[in-house]
């Protein structure tokens, strides 16, 4: 036996909030200034998207970390925040999430189209999300009601490591019966999605427009000049530099061109 170079694209494996729906990612951000509102610490919603992307347990212990948060939490409830500080906060924002996870469900625009398309290459669906399954079962109704289905779902408490690892992205490979990663492609909205597909050895896209790093919700988006948006896609992709992409386009709409190129690349026996 030897080994020959993937020719073609098998997958792809998506996020979801900021990328299939949810445009802007507001639903996890809006929870987390109300989860440590209950405690009295005020935090903003910049601050509460810093770490996206991440398991919600790790995202509120990395803002608990910050310098700044830290003090606000320490002035409010007496102490620095522990382990069982972020667990409490983790279980205030559970509820708080999946009761609120309605009003952020949203399809993106063009998410539709460009999934048909997809399938109609013959490629498998498979996905993945910060949130935990509890959540991530909504969100998939959701979505469902809305014509929006996937052939894979893994949500970050589904495997021993979130992201930035590639225990997730690995999880669909398997699960879709990927024979090489090389011939995946990893769609995300933030850093830690990016880096997790780039780790799990996959082509990786930057969604810059949609999701969390722009933060604007679509008719916001929409009422930007041709120029706005273009130094806006700009701006992001170049925040998305440290993790590497290998495309940065500014929704899932744009996928279809960058599957093309990609194709292209892989018949010329290029791997990620």
């Amino acid at each position: 036996m030897h080994y020959d170079s993937p020719r073609r694209l098998q997958a792809v494996i998506c996020d979801w909030a900021g990328t299939l729906v949810d445009f802007g990612s507001f639903a996890p951000t809006q929870i987390f200034v109300e989860a440590f509102a209950e405690l009295g610490v005020t935090i903003s919603l910049e601050e509460a998207r810093g770490p996206m992307g991440m398991g919600k347990w790790d995202h509120i212990r990395t803002l608990c970390n910050q310098p700044e948060v830290a003090e606000r939490f320490t002035q409010a409830v007496g102490h620095a925040p522990s382990d069982d500080d972020v667990t409490a906060l983790y279980e205030r924002f559970m509820p708080l999430q999946i009761a609120k996870i309605a009003d952020h469900s949203a399809v993106i625009p063009g998410a539709l189209d460009t999934l048909s398309a997809l399938r109609s290459q013959g490629l498998k669906i498979g996905s993945c999300s910060g949130y935990p399954a509890v959540v991530m079962e909504k969100v998939v109704a959701l979505a469902a009601e809305k014509g929006l289905e996937v052939d894979h779902v893994v949500a970050t408490d589904e495997v021993p490591n979130g992201r930035p690892h590639p225990a997730q992205a690995l999880a669909n490979v398997i699960a879709l019966g990927v024979s090489d990663v090389a011939a995946c492609i990893k769609v995300d909205d933030t850093t830690p999605g990016i880096l997790e597909g780039r780790s799990a050895g996959m082509w990786t896209v930057a969604l810059t427009c949609s999701g969390n790093a722009l933060g604007l919700d679509y008719a916001q988006y929409q009422a930007l000049s041709a120029a706005e948006r273009q130094a806006a896609h700009e701006r992001v992709a170049a925040q998305f530099a440290t993790s590497q992409p290998h495309y940065c386009i500014p929704t899932i709409a744009e996928l279809p061109n960058v599957i093309e190129q990609i194709t292209a690349r892989l018949q010329q026996g290029e791997r990620p």
